[in-house]
């Protein structure tokens, strides 16, 4: 894939999500309203509109597309970064899919341990590129909008950043250094 065909993807996937969220706001209007939803379900803190999506998927879907095709153009097996990503961005996607239909069935255990796991896999895959985090907002916007989960996203971003930039070499460190001792001692 060349980075003027990536451009077109970039272009045909950033106008179907727009589509697809201006659709769902659009059945919501006219099917009981477009709901709100409390930072944390907290009633006390501020609200915000599904309609901010309208503004923030699309926007966020271009500037993470841009993210991805840096990333992907910048090695020299562009074949194999796409699969990289195409399998992030699905199970992100997945991920955040699941943990809301948990949510919704009103099951609050199971996705805290999954944002637990989280952290956990971060130690092993890089979850926090951008794949992941939009494959993370989409899957969740059906239950929560957009505002909350790319909020939530960013958070998890950074935190998985530097679980697996900062402590995942630390910890590498730290064991090769004990093997090493361990083998020079045998």
């Amino acid at each position: 894939m060349s980075k003027a065909s990536f451009f077109r993807v970039r272009i045909w996937f950033t106008a179907l999500v727009a589509l697809v969220i201006w659709a769902l706001l659009s059945y919501q209007q006219y099917n009981g309203g477009v709901p709100s939803h409390h930072i944390l379900a907290d009633e006390t803190l501020p609200s915000f509109s599904n309609w901010w999506g309208a503004l923030l998927l699309p926007v966020l879907t271009w500037i993470l597309l841009y993210r991805i095709e840096k990333r992907v153009f910048a090695h020299s097996n562009t074949v194999l970064s796409m699969q990289h990503v195409l399998y992030g961005f699905v199970g992100a996607l997945l991920f955040g899919v699941v943990l809301s239909v948990f949510f919704t069935l009103g099951n609050t255990n199971v996705p805290g341990f999954m944002l637990l796991g989280v952290f956990a896999l971060a130690l092993f895959l890089p979850v926090y590129r951008a794949q992941c985090l939009l494959g993370f907002v989409l899957g969740m916007t059906f239950t929560f909008g957009a505002v909350l989960p790319t909020g939530i996203g960013l958070i998890l971003s950074l935190i998985t950043a530097v679980i697996y930039l900062v402590i995942r070499p630390a910890f590498l460190f730290v064991v090769s250094k004990l093997m090493r001792k361990q083998s020079t001692q045998v």
